[in-house]
């Protein structure tokens, strides 16, 4: 499970079982997570944060890219952290964080910005797009997502999956 430092306040916790990452930013005093990857890497997550100094009540804000099991599925070890996805995230006052919808891996994805990083969930990935196969995809408007996205000012790609 390595923890990559992305920029001088950011970072990758990687984990082999699905391939997935955790990021971490940290603004200040905030310790924001996107997403925190499955069940069964719990334990690796809270690793990946002590090594970055970060105690998981000091948490403050998990940002969802969507709600596969394989992205939220720690959320419970994190008691002080509100949660945000889809449903509620116009309810965020981050502005150095920027929100994009990007419906068609499911119908709730979200992506997000952060300076020069941008962080694509299960929408756009180094080698590809996301599925579009699942029950709860809307094929029909990936393209116009993965468009959006490939017109953003960003030159590091974070996605949810490497």
């Amino acid at each position: 499970m390595p923890t990559n430092k992305l920029s001088e306040n950011v970072f990758q916790i990687y984990f082999k079982k699905f391939g997935s990452c955790v990021y971490v930013i940290k603004i200040g005093k905030d310790n924001i997570l996107i997403d925190t990857s499955s069940e069964e890497n719990g334990q690796e997550l809270l690793d990946g944060l002590e090594k970055l100094k970060i105690n998981p009540r000091d948490v403050h804000i998990i940002l969802l890219t969507h709600r596969h099991y394989d992205h939220i599925g720690n959320i419970y070890l994190f008691p002080n952290a509100k949660v945000y996805d889809e449903s509620n995230i116009n309810e965020l006052a981050l502005i150095m964080i920027r929100t994009i919808k990007v419906p068609g891996h499911t119908k709730d994805s979200l992506a997000f910005l952060y300076k020069d990083i941008l962080f694509s969930g299960d929408t756009l990935f180094h080698n590809g797009i996301g599925r579009t196969d699942l029950r709860e995809s809307i094929p029909e408007k990936m393209a116009d997502s993965v468009n959006k996205l490939k017109h953003l000012d960003y030159s590091f790609l974070a996605p949810g999956h490497i």
